[in-house]
């Protein structure tokens, strides 16, 4: 059987919006290379459309006003039936929803609107500030909090509104709708936020500031997303212009950038880092130029707990949740730990009743894959089995129950966590995460000092060798290992996410490669994975990655979750920076991954360390300097220390099932 690939969102790609048959997938502004649209599609659209009139009210370029004066356009689609008033289905985005464009493929599907209305529900597009034909300027997730409660408080206060939103929506879609919970609008009464990850900045042991850094790290998939999203000059219609002459306009022009294709494999290598978007002729904008709209200036130029990132769009974990929350998250996705913290940070701190209506799904896929899985559901290359879900079931009765009050048991029936375990290929459920009976395994590190590639003498012991036998590598900053799978989204071409082989990884002797003996019997791994290195190096500053992998006993080897440390920031990211001595050893505690994968009996636990996995993390230049806006680096001599002394380890979350 030929392998069906489930993707996930890409710059340039599709945005999920909403689930199961209710999925909008909607273009985004920099949509390249998609087939010209067919008589069939543009027909099919129309047919749809056709049946909303016949049972909705439409009104298109709504210009909602916001606090200050500036409106956010809007489309909504209710029931004709008047005599009723209806709960909101708010979905807030900077994508392009606009019906009429069909130039730049296929038409978008309206049938999330359809299936809404039908339902007995309104539904309502806005865009973002600064996107199409809504005003104002971009700042990503630095748009006031407050348009987010605005646009509640207006709609909620229609004379056919019943008073009750939900929002519902996946990565850029979603990821507003923490910190606007946070704001207590009372008319937010349920969200179903999926793929969020960009919307949380601290929580717990994450200093991520929306998927920005990792482990101090620049995460470099936002320099992909952000060259079609900082467009701050932009043509746009005068204040007094009439909703007729906007709607009339949307025929014409939908205000989407056309933004040349870039190469982003090639792109991403580009240095000083800084000037990535200048030199594809990018716009100028938040990510490397200081903007007067911006919150705090050139995001790049940010450290992870700059003051810029406290004022914005971004959910903190100084800010409380207290609206029923249905979290959609996946284990291939960017962010799948600070996900589950900021899950659980809200069922910890919520009010008693609140706390009660949290839950969540945990899928096997890429970034907002989740209705993409088939019978067969391949991530990267790896077989998950039959990953599917009725995921419009779940939709719909969680807003019914929250939104029309019914009494549909609905929280009854669902478990707080319905998670998916690979290896054993099947949803298991649980009322908290990790999963109860869940408790640490942990293994250690060893080698006699050459545990360079897979064919190296690395190895997961059940106790620390007595004596630290040093493995070295050398880690050149102009050939940095390249990344391979891995937990992502929205690099464009760049990286190709999923569970790959490694082993042809595994070859590179700037690879140290650990791995245990085969397993006597099956362990389910469900929750954090822990890792603590003693390192030492001959730079000022330089980084460490991990990745976690599943060792098959025929040699496949396949990713489950990868992380990385900048040593500047191994005493914490709201201290100043600490720099590296040659020769001294140091202990380094990575932010923690996290997975749900059944280790059978005969497979191996892997772990492999390096100090780069690029262009998913930017490159350490090994100086000590700012690394954003420097053009040339030191090569490093980098080592992992493991003894009784230098305990190197790697802990599991194990759970024992009966």
């Amino acid at each position: 059987m030929k392998a069906k690939r489930i993707l996930g969102v890409r710059a340039g790609a599709a945005l999920l919006l909403a689930a199961g048959a209710a999925v909008i997938l909607v273009p985004n502004a920099t949509t390249q290379g998609r087939g010209a649209t067919t008589p069939q599609q543009i027909a099919a659209r129309n047919a749809t459309e056709a049946e909303l009139e016949s049972v909705a009210i439409i009104d298109r370029k709504v210009m909602v006003p916001m606090r200050d004066g500036k409106r956010m356009a809007t489309d909504i689609y209710r029931p004709k039936d008047g005599s009723k008033k209806y709960p909101i289905i708010f979905v807030r985005t900077p994508y392009n929803f606009n019906f009429w464009d069909v130039r730049a493929g296929a038409p978008r599907s309206m049938n999330a609107e359809l299936d809404a209305v039908k339902r007995g529900y309104a539904y309502v597009e806005m865009n973002e500030r600064g996107h199409f034909f809504s005003e104002g300027n971009y700042d990503i997730l630095g748009a006031p909090l407050s348009d987010g409660t605005d646009a509640i408080s207006w709609m909620s206060a229609q004379p056919w509104s019943n008073g009750k939103v939900g929002t519902i929506g996946c990565s850029s879609t979603a990821e507003w709708q923490l910190g606007v919970a946070a704001q207590g609008n009372p008319a937010f009464a349920a969200m179903i936020p999926q793929g969020f990850g960009a919307g949380v900045g601290r929580v717990g042991p994450y200093y991520e500031q929306g998927n920005w850094y990792r482990g101090g790290a620049v995460q470099m998939l936002f320099i992909a997303w952000i060259y079609g999203e900082q467009n701050q000059v932009r043509p746009m219609f005068p204040p007094n212009t009439t909703q007729e002459d906007l709607i009339q306009a949307s025929k014409m022009f939908d205000l989407a950038p056309q933004m040349p294709p870039v190469d982003w494999a090639k792109a991403l290598q580009h240095l000083p880092e800084n000037e990535i978007i200048k030199a594809v002729g990018g716009p100028r904008g938040i990510f490397a130029d200081r903007m007067e709209v911006s919150t705090g200036g050139a995001m790049i130029k940010r450290a992870p707990n700059d003051p810029a990132w406290y004022r914005g769009g971004l959910w903190h974990d100084d800010m409380k949740i207290n609206v029923p929350g249905f979290w959609f998250m996946s284990w291939y996705d960017v962010s799948i730990g600070p996900n589950l913290a900021a899950y659980n940070y809200v069922r910890k701190t919520a009010r008693p009743e609140i706390a009660n209506e949290q839950y969540a799904v945990i899928a096997p896929t890429l970034h907002c894959g989740y209705t993409r899985a088939t019978e067969d559901t391949v991530v990267g290359e790896r077989h998950m089995g039959d990953a599917r879900l009725d995921y419009n079931s779940l939709t719909y009765g969680w807003f019914d129950h929250f939104l029309k009050g019914e009494d549909n048991n609905v929280l009854q029936t669902m478990p707080r966590v319905r998670y998916y375990t690979m290896g054993i290929n099947k949803w298991q459920t649980a009322d908290t995460w990790p999963p109860a009976g869940a408790h640490p395994m942990t293994f250690y590190l060893a080698s006699s000092g050459k545990a360079n590639t897979l064919t190296g003498d690395g190895a997961l012991a059940a106790a620390a060798p007595g004596a630290d036998a040093p493995d070295r590598f050398t880690y050149d900053p102009m050939n940095p290992v390249n990344s391979f799978g891995g937990n992502v989204c929205c690099t464009g071409n760049a990286v190709n996410g999923g569970a790959l082989d490694q082993r042809k990884m595994e070859e590179r002797p700037d690879i140290l490669v650990y791995t245990s003996e085969p397993l006597k019997e099956g362990v389910e791994a469900s929750g954090p994975i822990d890792v603590t290195l003693y390192v030492s190096s001959d730079a000022k500053d330089t980084d460490f990655t991990v990745k976690v992998i599943d060792a098959y006993p025929d040699g496949t080897a396949y990713n489950l979750d990868e992380t990385i440390q900048r040593a500047r920031y191994r005493d914490g990211y709201d201290r100043p920076p600490v720099w590296m001595e040659a020769g001294k050893v140091y202990k380094v505690a990575l932010q923690p991954m996290t997975t749900s994968n059944y280790f059978a009996e005969g497979h191996r636990i892997r772990i492999e360390v390096s100090s780069s996995n690029f262009p998913r993390f930017d490159r350490n230049m090994n100086t000590g300097g700012n690394n954003y806006d420097e053009v040339k680096g030191v090569v490093a001599q980098n080592s992992v220390h493991h003894s009784k002394q230098y305990a190197s380890q790697v802990t599991i979350t194990a759970v024992k099932r009966p």
